[in-house]
């Protein structure tokens, strides 16, 4: 996604939020988001979604100063979803054409089902360090492949996930509620099927590492 458009939609965001008097955590705890995520927008280091201009343009009185952006971001985001890394297009590919995924994760939840703040604290994280760029699209593309789960023919869906992949707090405890929530919703779906390896499991066949097929 273009950095002007994200820095120019965080200076309105910024300009909106102070003239309401709010602070960034009043804003967040308003709009059910974090601080630290208010900042990130305010910057231009995130991409401020749909749902998050609609809520902040409704509390800030922006009169749909802000919902007039979200067509911009939106195809700005459909731009940045085709840039996928050489040595990952096969495998990109593989995902979008299957009829069926089965995965064992042990180290973290699966892609398919990551929150775009969980995707975005895993890559902030990487050691060496990412450039915002490179990071928002990686972002967007793995966000992108999300939408093989509502399309028809509906694939199917297995993944088996260690317990300790569910009890920590990756970063953070609001975004890992967000993280468990969103597993619970997807789980539901007729064509997901989720389960949960007990860590006191004596035995398992996902003790060499995570795998997919």
């Amino acid at each position: 996604m273009s950095g002007d458009l994200m820095r120019a939609v965080g200076k309105q965001v910024k300009l909106l939020r102070e003239r309401a008097g709010l602070t960034q955590w009043e804003l967040g705890d308003r709009l059910g988001y974090s601080e630290d995520l208010v900042s990130s927008l305010e910057r231009g280091r995130r991409t401020p979604q749909r749902e998050f201009l609609e809520a902040a343009n409704e509390l800030l009185g922006a009169d749909g100063l802000l919902r007039a952006m979200i067509e911009d971001v939106e195809r700005a985001k459909a731009k940045a979803r085709v840039r996928h890394p050489a040595w990952f297009r096969d495998y990109a590919r593989l995902k979008r054409e299957a009829v069926e995924i089965n995965d064992y994760n042990c180290h973290d939840i699966p892609g398919l089902f990551q929150t775009e703040r969980r995707i975005w604290e895993l890559y902030e994280m990487r050691k060496p360090l990412l450039d915002e760029e490179t990071i928002e699209q990686r972002v967007v593309s793995r966000l992108a492949r999300q939408e093989i789960l509502p399309r028809w023919p509906l694939p199917m869906i297995t993944s088996v996930i260690e317990e300790r992949v569910l009890t920590r707090p990756l970063g953070g405890r609001e975004v890992h509620r967000e993280q468990l929530e969103q597993l619970l919703r997807l789980a539901r779906l007729r064509n997901v099927e989720v389960q949960v390896m007990p860590t006191a499991a004596l035995n398992t066949l996902g003790w060499a590492g995570p795998s997919s097929c």
